[in-house]
């Protein structure tokens, strides 16, 4: 080995912002003129120089360079102890370096800040504030929290009196102003109060101890400090705004004054209109519009004759249901009527009904819902499709093979259609349902069926060709 390195002591303490040199001393042992550069290596190689930076030396001559600590002042070097070495490279044979180690003890010190938001509050049972603390040290710091007021009137309490925050970091504490009293009307009062911050010695960790020498510790711990001060005030509001007062004495004047138009001229106006209202012709008039309970009996004994007799007649071909399929469909017919009857030109209210069930790939399936009696005119308004199981297909309603409604079961469980312009299915014509099944729904909680089943509800309106 050509080179001899050491350090003049292998540990030493530095102050953050302040640089410490530690003399390195170094031998050329070897039978050459040797150039030797220094590497500072360990967490502290960031903040670190040897100086000079590289070093001639003749055979058996020794020199001296100085390695320079200056840690920052900020919390990105914590405070405590630190190894580090110093890597001295020969420039002709760099296998041969050494690398003197040492051991750094960074110094606590202590930098808090504070500030007091908001510095003025105003409400009428507290005033609620936020203490702002910051830790710019390089240690943990314990903060002790005080407040005062310059009278009795208020008390100012913390939610927390201490707070522990590590370098670097910030945290909050709570600060609660409340009177003594409380105002409900009146001028607001203001509350001054001072909050005080008492940072203690910065504390090291266990991690962080100096160790060996038990006077160390106390060298490094910084006096205590002197509390921060921040005035801060508190605007006591009444309960009862300034205004309250003001509008309910207003609000007063105008309901008076509302009653004393109504009853002073709006009232009296009223009833001289509706008396003026009445003359003996409006008497007369009124009189001879009202109908006698005689001519109502007689004109309800004429409609009764009149509809008994086609009652009958009406009733029973409104009552049939055909039904035709072209697939696996089934279909019943069903309509209903007035048993009273009506007069010529009312028509009867028909209803009909009819199921159809297709299975999957069997082609369509067709259902006779309602068929025109000879001599009369079926006006549809009204049409109800049903899909109970959820089915996916094609329903397509038909009146005189003319597609009338053409709907997607997929799209609808139940549906209905009103027409204010009815649809008029001539005598002798047919309202039928074809459904073409794809896939077969599945109710909730219940088997899956074998087939699609729809449902077709009409009604409408049923009158003879001699009503039209």
């Amino acid at each position: 080995m050509s080179v001899t390195a050491s350090l003049d002591a292998t540990t030493v303490t530095a102050e953050p912002g302040v640089a410490t040199d530690v003399p390195l001393q170094i031998l050329n042992s070897g039978s050459t003129v040797e150039e030797y550069r220094f590497e500072v290596v360990g967490a502290c190689a960031a903040w670190s120089t040897v100086e000079p930076a590289a070093l001639s030396l003749y055979p058996g001559a020794s020199g001296t360079v100085a390695l320079r600590l200056s840690p920052p002042r900020d919390p990105s070097v914590p405070a405590g102890e630190t190894p580090f070495g110093v890597r001295v490279l020969p420039t002709s044979e760099p296998g041969e370096a050494v690398v003197p180690e040492g051991r750094v003890t960074v110094a606590p010190f202590t930098e808090v800040t504070s500030e007091l938001v908001p510095r003025g509050s105003t409400g009428a049972r507290r005033g609620r504030h936020q203490l702002a603390v910051d830790n710019r040290g390089n240690a943990p710091v314990t903060v002790q929290l005080s407040a005062r007021t310059g009278s009795e009137r208020a008390r100012v309490d913390f939610a927390a009196k201490e707070l522990v925050i590590p370098p670097g970091h910030a945290d909050f504490g709570k600060l609660r102003v409340r009177p003594a009293k409380r105002i409900w009307r009146g001028t607001p009062v203001t509350h001054q109060f001072q909050a005080f911050v008492a940072p203690q010695s910065a504390q090291l960790t266990d991690s962080q101890q100096v160790g060996e020498e038990g006077g160390r510790q106390d060298e490094l711990s910084p006096p205590p400090f002197e509390p921060l001060v921040l005035d801060g005030s508190y605007e006591q509001q009444a309960i009862l705004p300034r205004w309250l007062p003001r509008a309910l004495i207003l609000a007063a004047v105008v309901v008076l004054a509302a009653v004393g138009l109504w009853y002073g001229l709006l009232r009296p106006a009223v009833k001289s209109t509706a008396r003026e209202a009445v003359t003996p012709e409006v008497v007369a008039s009124a009189a001879q519009q009202t109908p006698s309970p005689g001519a109502g009996a007689a004109n309800g004994g004429n409609g009764a004759a009149n509809g008994g007799s086609t009652a009958g007649a009406d009733g029973g071909a409104a009552g049939e249901g055909q039904q035709s399929s072209s697939g696996t469909g089934s279909g019943s017919g069903a309509s209903s009527g007035s048993d009273a009857g009506s007069a010529a030109g009312t028509g009867t209210p028909t209803s009909a009904r009819v199921e159809v069930r297709d299975a999957v790939g069997g082609g369509t399936s067709r259902g006779s819902a309602y068929q025109v009696p000879a001599g009369s005119t079926f006006e549809l308004t009204d049409i109800v499709v049903q899909n109970p199981q959820g089915d996916a297909g094609t329903l397509v309603v038909s009146s005189q093979d003319a597609p009338v409604l053409r709907l997607a079961l997929e799209n609808f469980r139940d549906t209905d259609y009103h027409f204010v312009t009815p649809i008029l299915v001539p005598a002798g014509g047919e309202i039928t349902m074809t459904v073409d099944c794809r896939q077969v729904g599945r109710p909730v909680q219940a088997p899956r069926p074998s087939g699609c089943a729809e449902s077709l509800l009409l009604g409408g309106t049923l009158r003879t060709d001699a009503a039209q």
